[in-house]
C-alpha cells in the first residue's frame, strides 16, 4: 500500500516514514503548505496513492489563542480541502484529532460520541476540522488522541529529559489526567486503520487512540526519571499554580473500545513506548 502523508518532520509523520510493509510519500511544508489549502487538495488529486493520511496540524495550543485565523485555516480548511480531494478519487482519509475537542471534566473516559465542548481556539478549531472531515462525504477515520510522545521534535518526554538533568527538583501538574501515547503507536494504526478502510468502507467513523495505562503528567514524569536513572525530585501541583494562556482539559481520558472492536488495534501500552523512546535517545538506566 501507498500512503500519501502530510507532514515530514512532526512526530507521526516521522514515525509513518519509518513503518515498513508501506510506501509513503510525505510532503513538508515545501511540498504542501497547510495555509493553501487548494495546493493540499492538487497534491491528492494527482497522486497515485492508495490512502491519504493528515499527520500535520497547527498545534501550538497557547499561541491558538492569539492567532486562532491561522490555527483554523490549517486545522479546518486545509482538511477539508484534503477530505474533499479524497472523497472524489475514493481514497480513504486517516485524520488526526485530539482530546482538546472535549471539556475535560468528570474522571470518567470520553467515548466517541460524547458531545464535544471545547475550552480553547485550539480545541475550537480541531473540532471543526473534524467536522469537515465528516461532511466531505468520503470514507475516512479520525482518531483522536493524547499527550503525543516520541524520540522526535518537541515533547513532554524530551522536554523531562532536559529538565531532569539540570535540576534537582520539579513542580509537576497532577490533576491533569490522560493517555500518553507514543507516535510509533500512532503511525502504525493509522497505516492499518487505512488499509482496512480501502477493503471495508463501513469503518468510517470517528474513533480514540490513547496510550494506557492513564496517569497524571506528575507521575508520568516519575516514571521518566526512574527510567532514565535520573534523580529528580516531583512535586504535585494543581493546574492553576501553572497558568497557561490556553486552558488544558483535566481529564484527558479516551474510552478505545470502539478501535479494538472495528479495527482490532488495542490501546498501546505508553511504558513499552517510553523504554522504545529512551533507547532512541541513549537516555535509558543502565
Amino acid at each position: 500500500m501507498k500512503l500519501l502523508v502530510f507532514g515530514r518532520s512532526g512526530q507521526v509523520a516521522t514515525e509513518l516514514q519509518r513503518l515498513g510493509g508501506v510506501t509513503v510519500e510525505a510532503l513538508g511544508r515545501a511540498d504542501a503548505d497547510l495555509t493553501n489549502p487548494e495546493a493540499c487538495a492538487a497534491r491528492i488529486s494527482g497522486t497515485d496513492a492508495d490512502a491519504v493520511i493528515n499527520a500535520a496540524a497547527y498545534t501550538a495550543v497557547d499561541r491558538a489563542e492569539e492567532d486562532e485565523a491561522t490555527a483554523a485555516l490549517i486545522n479546518v480548511e486545509a482538511p477539508r480541502a484534503m477530505a474533499r480531494a479524497a472523497a472524489a478519487r475514493g481514497l480513504p482519509f486517516v485524520h488526526i484529532s485530539t482530546d482538546y475537542v472535549f471539556d475535560g471534566g468528570g474522571d470518567a473516559p470520553f467515548a466517541p460520541d460524547h458531545r464535544p465542548a471545547p475550552i480553547g481556539a485550539y480545541g475550537r478549531t480541531k473540532l471543526a476540522g473534524e467536522d469537515a472531515v465528516r461532511a466531505a462525504g468520503g470514507v475516512y477515520a479520525i482518531f483522536r488522541t493524547s499527550w503525543v510522545v516520541s524520540a522526535h521534535g518537541n515533547n513532554f518526554v524530551k522536554t523531562m529529559l532536559r529538565l531532569g538533568a539540570e535540576r534537582d527538583r520539579l513542580t509537576i501538574v497532577a490533576d491533569q489526567i490522560g493517555g500518553p501515547t507514543p507516535a510509533a503507536a500512532i503511525a502504525a494504526a493509522c497505516a492499518s486503520a487505512a488499509r482496512q478502510l480501502a477493503d471495508d468502507w463501513e469503518k468510517t467513523g470517528t474513533y480514540h487512540f490513547s496510550g494506557a495505562p492513564d496517569v497524571s503528567w506528575a507521575d508520568f514524569a516519575r516514571v521518566i526519571f526512574d527510567k532514565a536513572g535520573l534523580t529528580c525530585e516531583v512535586a504535585d501541583i494543581p493546574s492553576t499554580d501553572y497558568p497557561t494562556p490556553a486552558m488544558r482539559p483535566l481529564n484527558s481520558r479516551l474510552d478505545n473500545a470502539g478501535t479494538v472492536s472495528t479495527f482490532g488495534i488495542q490501546r498501546p501500552d505508553w511504558r513499552s513506548g517510553l523504554r522504545d523512546i529512551l533507547k532512541e535517545l541513549g537516555a535509558s538506566k543502565p
